[in-house]
């Protein structure tokens, strides 16, 4: 998995996705000016998804440079949405990064701070061995890097390895790939794009 977001390997077929995404994100993003407050622009991958060429694209592109791997793990919402259309890519099964509060007992569970507050991560801990597991950790956009940090240890306590994360996009202005690399150093990030 590549680390260089800016590395599209074209002579390959997922640098050839990563174009047609990159294409398509271009076409179909949104830009939402003063969400979700007051001078944030959010860009809205929405419409990219509903595309079936972007669709298409974005889940072949997520695959980039990504080894060896026995699981996939979505983020809750949209990485459950795109987790499991790359894992179907690479025949693998998906895993469910919940929040808190979702999943019936037993649950492994790790709460982590967030710029407004706190919140909590889940995933089972029963009827799911993951011990030993190569797992890809997939979410739609990279901002913070708090949310994909705290997903990454709990899959590492419950006995996994994060070999890679993949996002659509990446906002580099807030330090995401930093904050993943000081409690991950060993974990390559790709972005599909970045802002």
């Amino acid at each position: 998995m590549s680390n260089d977001r800016d590395d599209p390997t074209p002579d390959t077929p997922t640098g050839d996705a990563l174009a047609r995404a990159r294409t398509a994100i271009a076409e179909h993003g949104r830009m939402v000016a003063d969400f979700p407050a007051p001078g944030i622009d959010f860009k809205d991958l929405t419409p990219v998804l509903a595309d079936p060429d972007g669709l298409s694209a974005i889940v072949t592109a997520l695959t980039h440079g990504c080894g060896s791997v026995d699981l996939v793990a979505g983020i809750d919402a949209r990485g459950f949405l795109l987790g499991g259309a790359v894992a179907r890519e690479l025949g693998v099964g998906i895993l469910a990064v919940r929040k808190g509060g979702k999943l019936p007992p037993p649950v492994y569970s790790i709460d982590y701070d967030l710029e407004y507050g706190s919140a909590r991560l889940e995933i089972p801990a029963s009827g799911i061995d993951i011990t030993g597991s190569r797992v890809l950790l997939v979410d739609d956009v990279l901002a913070t890097g708090g949310t994909v940090v705290a997903a990454a240890e709990l899959l590492r306590r419950a006995g996994a390895e994060v070999i890679g994360v993949a996002v659509i996009m990446e906002i580099a202005a807030l330090g995401g790939r930093a904050r993943i690399a000081d409690g991950f150093a060993d974990v390559p990030v790709h972005a599909v794009t970045s802002d």
